[in-house]
This record gives C-alpha cells, sequence and structure tokens, in this order.
C-alpha cells in the first residue's frame, strides 16, 4: 500500500524543525519570557518586578518595628511598648509612610480592578488597609486632638502586620510562580555560545550562535551541545536527546539523520547542515508552546475567576451588614474592625493562585516527559474521554519497512526491474514505505534516478514519469476504483503476514507489486491496556488493508477497526464517535490534520509533519505509546490538584467569613482582623505548596 494511502500519511517528518536560540549570547529572545517570570501582574496588567517586591517587603517589615513598639496591639497595650509624649505622632508619621510605600501595589492593581469593572482581590486589600489607616487617622484626632472618651483604639499595628503579610504572601506567590516555571528557563540554556562553522575551504571558524543562519554547515564534536537542528551530512555519532525528548537512551545518527538543537553529542564527531535557527528552531516552538500554555486562561482558572468575582460580592454584602448589624448594636470601635476582619478574609489570593500553579507546575513536568501542550484546556477533558481513535503506522507500530516480497506480474520486467521503478518514483520522498523500497534498491545496488513530474496525490500514491512513461505506486484501492485485474488471493495471503500492499501500474495495466513488513512497538500493548484501563475504547483507523490492520490490532488487543480510508473519511468517523462522547485521536501526517483538529483532543506523536503540529492539542516528542499514558497521567493528576486547590481557595471563605462577621459573639469569640490576614495568607501558601508537590513517575 502506498504512503498517501495508509495510517501514517505523508510522514514527512516534522522536526518540529530548528531550535531555540532564544536566550544566546545576549538573551535578547528571552526577554518575553524574563518578564513573564520576574515580574509579577499586581492586577489588570500591572505589573511589579520582583527585586521591587522583595524591597517592599523588607523595608516595609523595618518601618514595622517601631510601630509593633510604640503602638497597642489589638487595642491592649503591652509591657514591652513605649510610650512618650507625642509618641502617637510618631507612630501615625511612620504610618502614613508604611501606608502608601508599602501599599503602592495594591492601590495600582485596585485601579487595574476597578477601571476593568472586575474588583477582585487587590480591590479588598485595599479596602482593608485603606479602612484601617482612615480610622487610625481618626482615632489620632479624636484622642489627641479632641480628646473624646472613651479613647478611640487604632489600628496601625494591624495596618503595618496586614500590609507586610500581603507583601510577604505575594512574594511567596512569585518563588513558587518562577518555580514551577523553572523548566521552561531550563530549555533557554541548552543550546552553546558558538558553533563551528565550515567555510568552503573546510576550515572551522567559531562563530556566535545568534549569527548562525540556516543552510550553513557545523561541525560538532565530541561531547558538545549540538547548536542549531540540523541534518548530518559526514559523520556519525550517539546523540543524548534526554533534556530535549525526554527520552533517556543515547539515539544513535547517521547521514541524513536528523538531529535537534540543545541535545549532546556522544562520541563521535560529524558535520551537519543547518535546518534551522532563532525562532524556527525546535526549542524556540517548544519554549513558545509553554508560553502559551502557561498564559492562556483554562477552563479552571475561569471557573475560579467566576468564583473570586462571587467572593467579592458575597464579602462586600456580608461586611456592610454586619458593620450596620454591630454598629446598631455597639459602637464605631467595635464595627469597622468586624467589617475590616470580612474584607480581609475573604480576599481571593489564594483562589487567584490555585489554577495558574497548577498548570505551570504541569506545563513544565509535562516539557520534562518530551509531552508539549498546545492547548491547556485539553488536560480537563481527559476524564471525559470514551474513545481513543489512533493511526496504525508510527503509532502502534514502530514505521520502519522491509521489503519482504518484490514480483513482475509483466512478461516484459523482471522482478529486478519492477524494484527499479519503484524506486525511481519514491526516490524524493522520506515516507516509511518509500524509505523500505529505497533501502532494498540500494541493497540490491540499483543506480536510483529521479522520475519527472513526480507527484504525489493524498488517499491516491505516488506518481511520476520515467523514460516518456507515466507510473503509479498505488494501493489496491486503486486497483478496485479502476477495475484493474490483480490475484486476490495473493494478496489476501501477503497482507495476512502483516505487509502492507503497493502496486505499480501505468495505463490500464498492473506491473508488479511489493508487500513491506513493519514491528508493532513494544509499549503499544501497554497503551492499550491502559486505555481500557481507564474506561477507554481504543479504535484503529486506517488506510492499510483489512488483513494487515486485523494482525496488528490483535496482537495490541484492538477490538474496533477501520480499514482502507481516505483522510476525509478518518474525518467523518471522528464525527460520528463524537456523536457517542468525547474523542482523543493520535496521528501524524498531512493526512491526519484534519482530525487532529476535529477530535475534542488533537494528539500528534512523533515526528509528525509541522501540519499535523499545528493543528493538535498535545505533542509527544518521542514516537512512543507509553507517552500517551503519561499524558492521561499527568491530566487526571493536574486535575486533581486542580480540584483540591480550588477547594482551599474558595472553601476556607465559607468558614472563615461568617466568622469575621461575628457569628460567634454570642460566645465571646471574634475574628481579628490580623488573624484574617494571617489565615488568608495561610491558605496562599498552602495551595503554593500543594501545587508544587505535583508529580508524575517516569513510565517506560
Amino acid at each position: 500500500m502506498t504512503k498517501h494511502q495508509m495510517d501514517n500519511d505523508e510522514m514527512d517528518h516534522m522536526q518540529m524543525d530548528e531550535h531555540s536560540q532564544m536566550a544566546m549570547n545576549d538573551h535578547s529572545q528571552m526577554g518575553h519570557h524574563d518578564m513573564t517570570m520576574g515580574d509579577m501582574d499586581m492586577g489588570n496588567g500591572h505589573m511589579m518586578h520582583m527585586g521591587n517586591l522583595k524591597r517592599k517587603f523588607w523595608v516595609s517589615l523595618v518601618l514595622t518595628i517601631p510601630i509593633l513598639l510604640l503602638s497597642p496591639i489589638m487595642g491592649k497595650q503591652l509591657p514591652f511598648q513605649l510610650t512618650f509624649p507625642g509618641s502617637d505622632w510618631v507612630i501615625a508619621v511612620i504610618g502614613t509612610i508604611l501606608f502608601f510605600y508599602g501599599g503602592a501595589p495594591f492601590f495600582s492593581g485596585a485601579y487595574g480592578e476597578l477601571a476593568s469593572k472586575k474588583p477582585a482581590m487587590m480591590t479588598l486589600i485595599t479596602m482593608g488597609i485603606g479602612v484601617a489607616y482612615i480610622y487610625s487617622i481618626y482615632s489620632l484626632i479624636a484622642n489627641d486632638i479632641f480628646h473624646v472618651t472613651p479613647t478611640v483604639t487604632n489600628f496601625f499595628w494591624e495596618l503595618a502586620t496586614l500590609i507586610d503579610i500581603m507583601l510577604l504572601g505575594h512574594w511567596v506567590e512569585m518563588n513558587a510562580v518562577m518555580n514551577a516555571g523553572s523548566a521552561v528557563d531550563a530549555l533557554g540554556k541548552l543550546l552553546p555560545q558558538t558553533a563551528h562553522v565550515v567555510g568552503d575551504d573546510g576550515k572551522t571558524t567559531d562563530v556566535n550562535l545568534a549569527d548562525l543562519k540556516t543552510g550553513q554547515t557545523v561541525e560538532v564534536r565530541a561531547g558538545e551541545q549540538i547548536p542549531a537542528d540540523a541534518t548530518i551530512l559526514n559523520g556519525s555519532s550517539a546523540v543524548n536527546e534526554s533534556l530535549v525528548t525526554g527520552e533517556a537512551a543515547a539515539v544513535k545518527k547517521t547521514k541524513d539523520d536528523q538531529v535537534i538543537g540543545g541535545s549532546v553529542n556522544g562520541d563521535g564527531t560529524f558535520t551537519a547542515k543547518v535546518t534551522g535557527t532563532g525562532d524556527s528552531g525546535y526549542l524556540a516552538q517548544v519554549m513558545t508552546l509553554i508560553q502559551n500554555a502557561q498564559d492562556a486562561k483554562s477552563a479552571s482558572e475561569n471557573l475560579a475567576d467566576r468564583v473570586a468575582g462571587y467572593l467579592f460580592y458575597a464579602a462586600l454584602i456580608v461586611g456592610i451588614v454586619a458593620f450596620v448589624v454591630w454598629l446598631g448594636l455597639t459602637n464605631l470601635t467595635t464595627a469597622l474592625p468586624v467589617a475590616v476582619a470580612v474584607f480581609v478574609i475573604a480576599c481571593p489570593h489564594a483562589l487567584g493562585l490555585a489554577v495558574p500553579l497548577v498548570v505551570a507546575r504541569s506545563t513544565s513536568l509535562a516539557a520534562q516527559n518530551g509531552l508539549l501542550l498546545r492547548n491547556r484546556d485539553v488536560l480537563e477533558q481527559v476524564g471525559h474521554l470514551k474513545y481513543a481513535l489512533m493511526d496504525k503506522t508510527g503509532t502502534l507500530t514502530q514505521g520502519h519497512f522491509t521489503v519482504n516480497h518484490v514480483q513482475s506480474l509483466t512478461d516484459q520486467a523482471s522482478d529486478h526491474d519492477i524494484l527499479q521503478l519503484m524506486a525511481n518514483l519514491e526516490s524524493g520522498s522520506s515516507h516509511p514505505l518509500a524509505t523500505g523500497i529505497l533501502t532494498a534498491a540500494k541493497d540490491a545496488d540499483l543506480t536510483v534516478k529521479a522520475a519527472k513530474d513526480a507527484k504525489q496525490t493524498t488517499g491516491v500514491g505516488q506518481f511520476g514519469t520515467i523514460d516518456g512513461t507515466t507510473y503509479g505506486l498505488v494501493a489496491v484501492n486503486y486497483l478496485d476504483k479502476h477495475n484493474l485485474d490483480y490475484d486476490h488471493d495473493q494478496f489476501k495471503s501477503l497482507a495476512a503476514e502483516g505487509n502492507s500492499i503497493s502496486f505499480l501500474v501505468t495505463d490500464d495495466q498492473v506491473l508488479g507489486l511489493v508487500a513491506e513488513g513493519d514491528q508493532v512497538k513494544p509499549t503499544a500493548g501497554k497503551l492499550i491496556k491502559a486505555l481500557k484501563r481507564h474506561g477507554i475504547t481504543p479504535v484503529m483507523l486506517t488506510g492499510d488493508n483489512r488483513e494487515t490492520a486485523d494482525k496488528v490490532a490483535h496482537a495490541v488487543g484492538i477490538d474496533d477497526v477501520q480499514a482502507r480510508l481516505l483522510p476525509e473519511d478518518k474525518e467523518k468517523l471522528v464525527q460520528e464517535y463524537q456523536q457517542r462522547g468525547k474523542v482523543l485521536f493520535i496521528g501524524d501526517g498531512v493526512n491526519d490534520a484534519p482530525s487532529l483538529a476535529r477530535a475534542d483532543i488533537g494528539m500528534a506523536i512523533g515526528s509528525g509533519t509541522d501540519v499535523a503540529i499545528e493543528a493538535a492539542d498535545v505533542i509527544l516528542v518521542a514516537s512512543k505509546p507509553a507517552d500517551v499514558i503519561q499524558f492521561l497521567a499527568l491530566a487526571r493528576a493536574t486535575n486533581r490538584k486542580m480540584t483540591e486547590n480550588l477547594w482551599w481557595g474558595a472553601g476556607y471563605n465559607l468558614i472563615a467569613i461568617p466568622l469575621a462577621a461575628g457569628i460567634l459573639a454570642p460566645i465571646g469569640f471574634i475574628l481579628n482582623p490580623m488573624v484574617g490576614a494571617i489565615v488568608m495568607s495561610l491558605s496562599t501558601v498552602i495551595v503554593a505548596i500543594n501545587a508544587l508537590t505535583l508529580h508524575l513517575e517516569k513510565i517506560d
């Protein structure tokens, strides 16, 4: 069967070509990432650099010390505290400086939230510290100017500690986010700083990586990192791609093999032609995928945002009602701290942090294990999957074909002549079936000459002109469609052995056939068992013949097989299965792109074509079925952590808000603003730690 007719159709081997040179030399292309990980969004685009936040925290902490020594704590004067004439004014001055300096990030964040009409965490924090500051200034005027009795307690102590705790919480959050994204930083450091460029005279010159251009020849020496994506011209070596693909074993690379920039060369030396640099490089694409996944809003995050909005309005209503009730029952001095406690405890900081941290951690783990998430929403759909539709070649089988049988079906040509014609037709193709034919021709010492006007017809076969005659290398359905005669028993016999059969035709005559065999991947059976264990029904969709498809399906444990499909047939089947439940589609090649895009989760496995990669939601860098299991395991672990964090982020509010409002006041318990700040910040730390405990065990 010909390349476009089978399930691995048009495997032009994507390479995802070209590696990232971002971060090389002056690291100019890492600028965006530095901003992402080094700055913190203080609300609707208001960014604060981590160094500024750290400095604000320490300065605010120093300013807090004299306030702790001079100001009553929760309205009580402790033995170690100092008082002297004018001490209240000293506290007010220091408290004012602290309020405007330490509170600045929250003010700008609240402004952004209110400007976008989406009040949330920053607005609540600003409200809390604003009320505390204004009330404290009021107490100073009432006590020291008007000398009211009884004296009004100030909240400078609460104000100072509240600002410190909030700044500390943001600092912890930023550190957590940066740690979660450390895998992205690691990718940016994989490339060397220089490359050995081979000139026309054969001499090598070291050039900065930023100056390396596509098409140049580079020399890669033993033990060096490969500077860019390239195709080997001369030499061979074992290349360690573990940092890039997650595959621990060294991969043997020889002439015409592709190497990925950032991987480590073994003990051999080779020259290679650069195929990708700069933004087009493989790691650059990986970085972009990860950053896009981290930046995009997922369904869970949108849910978290909605919950945070509900909590804001709930806190506002409860706070105002509690303030009015307590004011009516007691006085302003009692009512105000109750309202402040409600506003502080309801800050949705932990809720807003719940999902992003988990996703950042999950995306990093995925990259480390050769799983690239282009659309992280699919993580949340894994639990609803019902079917896994997949190709045969390259997904369940190795995709390395060997010619098992060549036969002439005409008296005018020998078997040798038939193989020669087939090789000439396939000379410009890198498809696995074409590679098998070309390898057989090489072993037979045939001289391959490229056919003229060679073209691939999707879903039909390969056509071209040789010595003035037009030939085609096609699958059996082409013969059936054009009513061309062939030996059906022979076809069934060869196909039953697991061979893919292709026929050489010209005009209305069948000249010969070739039977090529492939091997099932060792872990394919494990994949099918894992899918069934998770309640997902595996389905094979292939363009190959029914006999070969059934043999492979039986070997791996698939019961539902759809064979002899054209590309459009696959997409239609995806739609049909979607009417019964969520569908995962696993494939590669141009012919798979429509199905990858149509499925609820599209997964491009191995080195598929660029078109397939663009259509996929998830990319498996290595062609290992076990990576599909890794993805399912990661998705489930991620969803579990998301759920835990969302419950914690919202759950503590459900308990704390009524306590802050004074629901237990009849038994003598009222939640203090300071305690509220501690509880809120503690929840943030817990959410961050829980996210960072997400891990994924490597599956062989």
